[in-house]
């Protein structure tokens, strides 16, 4: 899979001048699209003109198109669906990014399951648009035959598929031709009228051909436009061109062959070199070229303009004439030529010329692979350990460890620093069984004599005990293996030397990670923080910025709301500073998240779109998971419980192992889920699958699983009304509780003080409810909390109800908060309402209330405090009081909430 994107193979082709227009072949492609045929197959010899067609019909503007030249190289199916989404995003904006990032994750995902994915989101697009598939003949993979026809078979109505082949693909074509679903264009569609030969021959090749020898030449090659076009290039200069038309013959098999010769002798021999040694390039510059072919006459820039110029198989890709290509078949004859007159050897060094211009150039990429079609695997080795350290920095290891595969197992055993740096790429990718046999195979190699290593950095080299170490601590973290983890950061710290500041930091990162998964968040923190401005200080911007998303998490996860959006704008700031935005995407994500659980929805709109925007161009391996999280949580919060679920999946698939701690799995997400929409075996069966148990040791990392289960409980009370339920749910919220304010961790502290509120109340405790959701507010208002209470549904909207009749005539700074919370509930549905009572099984009325009672009741139930409900009914306060004490009594209630619960459960409302 790439990681740069060749802009070049997703541009549509740029159309030559005085072109022959096809206006038969156009219209019909116009109306079948119009008849609602779902696929274009164009299929046909190679040089029928398949792709100047689909061009010409393209650049009318009737519909929207996106574009692929495929190649061999996209027969891998990772490769071929990123290009596949590039393709779609210069027409749709965004689409497939998250199919994007599970690419470049380290977790296997079925390639038909991402196609599923991209195609429910094509399917939301209204307007149409085509997707031309260009060369797919050149694909050769079973796996991506598959993906296509899963692709013909689900896309959406508004889109059109366009293939051109050499060859039909493996699709069920009979089927679509009997649901008149299928537009196919054969060679026989394709080949040129003796009108369209005549345009062609004359105005386009510059001949002066008679009718007469137009005819003949039209029989002669039965409208094959390639043929054509080579043998007018062959009759340039001739004198008789009658002679020539009736010698040629279009039926021979070798046609082909004879022509490419024909028009290459040609051509002067010092241009024929030019054409053989640049034959191994896929794209052609003209100082690329220069470097490969170093003529003395005219620049290899005049060259490729001359060769264009002459429509010598020469194509532009780009408007300013900068990058050419051969054309493929062209391309194929010259390189079988190169290999026929030039050694393996003399071959090997025009592949080391290129590979040397291309490290020049900064495309590390390319010169690798030229180092490798050369042979020289130590050259290619070179450039891997050269690179390794900017790549890393620039979080661009999955694609680092694709080409370093590629190397010999004989080349890397010699070569510690690199296999080093191979285990510390899988450990970047989450990949921690494959990071650690690097690391072995890392130890044995420095086992060897010294004058058996290869050695090319150096510097790096002389820190291996240290970088093996930290790798190490590293992927114990991303295992829960937190002993080891300390073990391997003090071996780690031991060796470094005392005025290495920078990776003293950045092994005692690995430690914040260990004390935030036990909930020791001040020392977490201090550490993180210690790890940003190390890499401040080194210049290492990238490293500074992504960390500092990190501190953020750290002080979210304790509550500290309005720290954390510090920490975000400061990094941004540096990262403009520095023109590092592109690795800002988690942090806009961070502070629309932290608007939105504050109700600012303007200002979470504009970051999770620009959080969004940068996404597609991070390369931080996690993105994808964080983003679906995100999303996940947005559509709870909107109460689309089924899109919620649906993209925790997504996120579990894209999940990759960090040494942040998973303190959210997301099973346990989609449990609190379940049971929102009143599933409740399936929250029970995440429940039996955890094996965790509401009687167990409080502790941070099960914390969010052990409320989860407490949920499940309280559910489950509604149901058999246990009593048993509701006491271990007690003991459960008080340990985790007092563990919580132990650590300084505001958010749990609010959590768990709502969940108590629940039990409490489920418990007949109406008092005690209360209190602790009071305290919870409490906690909650200096940071601006809002979402934490409002995703929680009617039932806690009643509880507030009751918290700000309790304060309603002191001047408690809690109250102006109590009424921004309540005008941020809903009103609540009839389900809704029915799901937030705690149940009681027979519901008995022991005196019925009066007409005035249940005026008073209905006004309680609109949540209207006893001083709005004096304004109402035009009476005194202490008569609404007395009407509620009333009330209170003949349902058997001690608060509102309770009040209104029983008056739903026996009619009255």
């Amino acid at each position: 899979m790439p990681n740069t994107i060749i802009k070049t193979k997703i541009n549509l082709p740029v159309l030559r001048r005085n072109l022959v227009l096809r206006k038969r072949l156009l219209t019909l492609l116009s109306e079948k699209i119009k008849q609602g045929h779902k696929l274009t197959l164009i299929s046909a010899p190679a040089g029928f003109g398949k792709t100047t067609l689909v061009s010409e019909w393209i650049a009318s503007g009737e519909i929207p198109a996106a574009w692929i030249s495929l190649d061999e190289n996209d027969s891998d199916p990772s490769r071929f669906l990123t290009y596949l989404i590039a393709a779609l995003q210069t027409l749709i904006f965004g689409v497939g990014d998250g199919v994007l990032a599970a690419l470049q994750s380290s977790q296997p995902v079925a390639a038909k399951d991402l196609l599923t994915t991209l195609l429910n989101e094509l399917s939301s697009i209204e307007d149409g648009f085509i997707l031309v598939l260009d060369d797919f003949h050149a694909i050769d993979s079973k796996a991506v035959d598959d993906l296509l026809a899963f692709l013909v078979d689900h896309m959406p109505p508004q889109m059109h598929l366009v293939i051109t082949t050499r060859e039909d693909p493996f699709l069920p074509l009979a089927r679509l031709r009997a649901r008149n679903q299928l537009t196919e264009i054969r060679a026989a569609e394709l080949r040129f009228t003796q009108s369209e030969a005549a345009d062609f021959l004359n105005q386009v090749m510059g001949l002066n051909l008679s009718a007469e020898n137009i005819a003949a030449l039209e029989a002669r090659t039965e409208g094959w436009v390639a043929g054509l076009q080579l043998a007018a290039l062959s009759m340039q200069g001739k004198a008789d061109a009658t002679e020539f038309i009736h010698s040629f013959s279009g039926a021979n098999q070798f046609v082909l062959d004879y022509l490419l010769e024909e028009v290459l002798q040609k051509q002067s021999e010092s241009l024929q070199g030019f054409l053989l040694r640049t034959s191994i390039l896929d794209r052609l510059s003209g100082s690329l070229c220069d470097a490969l072919w170093q003529g003395e006459q005219n620049s290899a820039q005049e060259i490729l303009e001359q060769l264009e110029r002459a429509n010598l198989f020469v194509i532009s890709l780009d408007d300013e004439r900068r990058w050419y290509r051969y054309h493929h078949l062209f391309r194929d004859l010259l390189r079988q030529r190169l290999s026929q007159k030039h050694s393996k050897e003399e071959i090997a060094h025009i592949h080391i010329r290129a590979s040397e211009w291309f490290e020049q150039n900064g495309d590390i990429g390319e010169a690798f692979h030229h180092a490798v079609s050369a042979a020289d695997f130590d050259r290619a080795a070179r450039l891997l350990e050269t690179s390794w350290q900017a790549m890393d920095e620039s979080f661009q290891t999955g694609t680092w460890l694709g080409w370093v595969n590629q190397l010999p197992l004989s080349v890397r055993r010699v070569r510690p620093v690199l296999l080093t740096q191979m285990g510390w790429a899988y450990m970047d990718a989450g990949n921690a069984e494959a990071s650690e046999a690097s690391l072995r195979d890392a130890e044995t190699c420095l086992k060897r004599p010294l004058d058996e290593l290869v050695i090319v950095e150096a510097e790096q080299f002389r820190t291996l005990p240290a970088r093996i170490a930290f790798a190490r601590a590293y992927n114990a973290q991303t295992q829960n293996r937190f002993d080891d983890v300390v073990r391997y950061v003090e071996t780690a710290l031991d060796i470094i030397p005392h005025e290495d500041q920078y990776m003293q930091a950045q092994a005692s990162s690995i430690l914040s990670t260990t004390y935030w998964a036990s909930g020791e968040l001040d020392k977490s923190f201090e550490l993180m923080s210690n790890w940003v401005n190390a890499a401040q200080q080194a210049g290492n911007i990238v490293f500074a910025v992504a960390a500092s998303f990190g501190k953020a998490d750290i002080l979210i996860t304790q509550g500290r709301l309005r720290d954390a959006m510090q920490v975000y704008q400061t990094a941004l700031s540096l990262a403009t500073e520095h023109g590092a935005e592109q690795h800002t995407a988690h942090h806009h994500l961070g502070l629309g998240l932290l608007h939105h659980e504050m109700g600012e929805d303007e200002r979470a709109a504009h970051h999770l779109q620009k959080a969004f925007e940068l996404g597609r161009q991070t390369t931080i391996a996690d993105w994808a998971y964080r983003k679906s999280l995100a999303q996940a949580y947005l559509k709870e919060s909107e109460g689309d419980h089924d899109a919620a679920l649906d993209l925790l999946d997504e996120a579990q698939r894209y999940y990759v192992r960090t040494p942040i701690p998973n303190l959210r799995p997301v099973d346990a997400m989609k449990a609190r889920i379940y049971l929102q929409q009143d599933r409740l075996d399936k929250a029970q069966a995440w429940a039996a699958k955890s094996g965790l148990s509401l009687l167990e040791t409080p502790d941070y990392l099960h914390e969010f699983e052990r409320l989860t289960l407490a949920k499940i409980a309280l559910a489950e009370y509604q149901h058999d009304q246990n009593e048993q339920h509701i006491l271990d749910v007690l003991k459960l919220l008080e340990g985790q509780l007092k563990l919580a304010q132990k650590q300084n961790r505001l958010h749990s502290q609010i959590e768990i003080l709502v969940l108590q509120a629940f039990a409490l109340q489920a418990k007949g405790e109406s008092a005690q409810a209360i209190s602790s959701l009071e305290k919870a507010l409490s906690l909650a208002e200096p940071e601006g909390y809002l979402r934490i209470f409002v995703n929680e549904g009617e039932f806690l909207r009643l509880l507030i109800l009751d918290v700000r009749s309790a304060i309603e005539k002191s001047p408690y700074f809690l109250f102006g908060y109590v009424e921004k919370l309540l005008a941020e509930f809903p009103q609540p549905t009839e389900l809704q309402i029915q799901k937030s009572k705690f149940e009681n099984p027979k519901p008995e009325l022991i005196d019925p209330l009066s007409d005035r009672e249940l005026e008073v009741l209905r006004l309680i139930a609109q949540g209207l405090s006893n001083q709005e409900i004096t304004q109402k009914l035009v009476v005194t306060l202490s008569t609404v009081k007395g009407h509620n004490l009333r009330i209170f009594a003949k349902l058997q209630a001690k608060s509102r909430t309770e009040a209104v619960a029983r008056a739903r459960e026996l009619g009255l409302l």
